[in-house]
């Protein structure tokens, strides 16, 4: 009789993904599947659209996965993987960082609509276009998510702390009577 595979990894789909990160680190590889799955992890509505997208650009998505993959793996710089995905292969910076952050979790973070609220940040830099001058607004956020959280927390930890506040302040305000 053959092993059932184990589809519950699947369930946590945040804790399947870290894995997925793991072993980019480690060999380089990125599967359709796991690039999918970062598609809905960080915007489930948006899936299909980046998914066909890619598959038009590159001819089919499997190839589109594989370029993205080597290209990220051959990059000399954080700021040279930004690029890539938003100047190479037509990603905003929300989707953009969130692939980041699942490939290279010490080193980004999402540049998430939620978490700018919760810095009080009013500059809004997610439909620019990558530049010199996207990249530093992004290291500026990015130190901003450090400053506004406690010190002995990961950067992935970080991200969901300004995350959770962000929850628990809209249901704060939506159960006031």
């Amino acid at each position: 009789m053959s092993e059932l595979p184990n589809y519950l990894k699947y369930y946590d789909v945040e804790t399947y993904l870290l894995g997925v990160g793991d072993r980019f680190r480690e060999i380089g590889e990125l599967s359709p599947q796991d690039l999918y799955f970062i598609f809905m992890w960080k915007a489930n509505r948006a899936k299909n659209r980046h998914r066909d997208r890619l598959r038009a650009e590159a001819g089919s998505f499997h190839v589109a996965v594989d370029q993205i993959a080597s290209a990220l793996t051959a990059a000399a710089s954080q700021k040279e993987r930004l690029g890539i995905l938003m100047r190479d292969w037509g990603f905003r910076l929300p989707t953009a960082t969130a692939i980041l952050t699942i490939l290279y979790p010490l080193e980004f973070t999402v540049y998430d609509q939620r978490v700018r609220d919760e810095l009080g940040l009013k500059v809004d830099a997610s439909g620019d276009l990558f530049s010199d001058a996207l990249w530093a607004a992004y290291e500026e956020f990015k130190a901003l998510v450090i400053s506004a959280t406690p010190p002995e927390l990961s950067l992935r930890d970080k991200d969901r702390y300004l995350m959770a506040r962000s929850i628990w302040h809209g249901v704060e305000r939506d159960c006031r009577c």
